[in-house]
């Protein structure tokens, strides 16, 4: 089959990839420009770069503007495939192929619609993610579903760990969907508007601790907002800190949320909600970083006691 892939960053390089190694025949690759605010590191894979490797065709384009489809039309695709595309996509083009557009999208749809799946996800507690391939309609991840993978989440995994894990999820779900297409053989499913959940897109303040969630919860979102994603972060006598590490205490501890108590297990114990009942777990912080990018021992900086504060 002819493909046009649509993609960028890492999640587009590795579509890029299965697609090449897949044999079909990539006769464009669509993909942002690089620029300043991207994802830097282990997120920054250029997908211009691969497609010049192998000869494809590149077109740099921040929108699908009408040159896009243009160069889409002429190159008389199958099927076009999408993964990290950031900006909206016309019924024109993706209805364009004869098989469509199918979409990649990092959850196990039709949950986690929209932005950051995984890591929201990991924060709201789930025991899996995963990948869906479907089809692209009209809506925000609500097409028809073609192929989907899961990916258990244990007990330690990070944000990263578990998005570096789903990119492995790609060459398999995509040759199983490119073959259903192929051989005819496609079973699409249409999603339940009444199981959909949305999530937005993450910005600074969504980062920000809350010492009214549970301490299991805030051990999850330490979790989850790990390098190279924006830390968790809090204020300690005017300063912005950032927690890099931490655990849910032993014990149970009692007083204010946000107070800074004792140590326990290397660690400074932190109240959480409803604490002056004392029976909930503390949250117990090992390491954090300071405004100045210095990283410490939580119960060596911690030594004065004090509040930890939204501001």
């Amino acid at each position: 089959m002819r493909i046009v892939s649509f993609g960028f960053q890492t999640w587009g390089r590795k579509t890029l990839q299965a697609l090449i190694d897949s044999e079909h025949e990539v006769v464009l690759a669509v993909t942002h420009p690089a620029s300043a605010d991207s994802y830097k590191g282990i997120w920054s894979d250029s997908v211009e770069d691969l497609a010049r490797e192998h000869a494809i065709p590149v077109h740099l384009t921040e929108r699908a503007d009408a040159e896009t489809i243009d160069l889409v039309k002429r190159a008389e695709p199958d099927v076009i495939v999408v993964n990290s595309w950031y900006t909206w996509m016309p019924a024109e083009l993706y209805n364009l192929p004869p098989h469509g557009t199918l979409n990649l999208h990092d959850s196990l749809l039709p949950k986690f619609t929209g932005f950051s799946p995984v890591l929201w996800a990991l924060i709201s507690g789930e025991s899996e993610t995963g990948l869906t391939v479907h089809r692209m309609d009209e809506g925000l991840d609500t097409g028809d579903i073609l192929v989907q993978r899961s990916l258990p989440i244990g007990p330690t995994d990070t944000g990263t760990e578990l998005v570096l894990r789903g990119t492995e999820l790609i060459p398999g779900a995509l040759q199983e969907a490119l073959h259903a297409l192929e051989s005819g053989t496609a079973q699409w499913k249409p999603q339940r508007k009444s199981e959909r959940t949305y999530f937005h897109k993450r910005s600074e303040r969504d980062s920000r601790i809350d010492w009214t969630w549970s301490a299991v919860d805030l051990e999850r979102f330490v979790r989850a907002l790990s390098e190279p994603y924006p830390r968790a972060f809090t204020y300690y006598r005017g300063e912005r800190i950032e927690v890099l590490e931490a655990a849910v205490s032993e014990a149970r501890y009692g007083g204010t949320p946000g107070r800074v108590i004792v140590q326990e297990g290397g660690g400074a114990v932190v109240c959480g909600p409803e604490a002056h009942r004392g029976r909930n777990r503390g949250l117990v912080l090992t390491r954090i970083r300071t405004a100045d990018g210095t990283e410490h021992s939580a119960a060596e900086f911690f030594t004065r006691g004090g509040y930890l504060t939204d501001q």
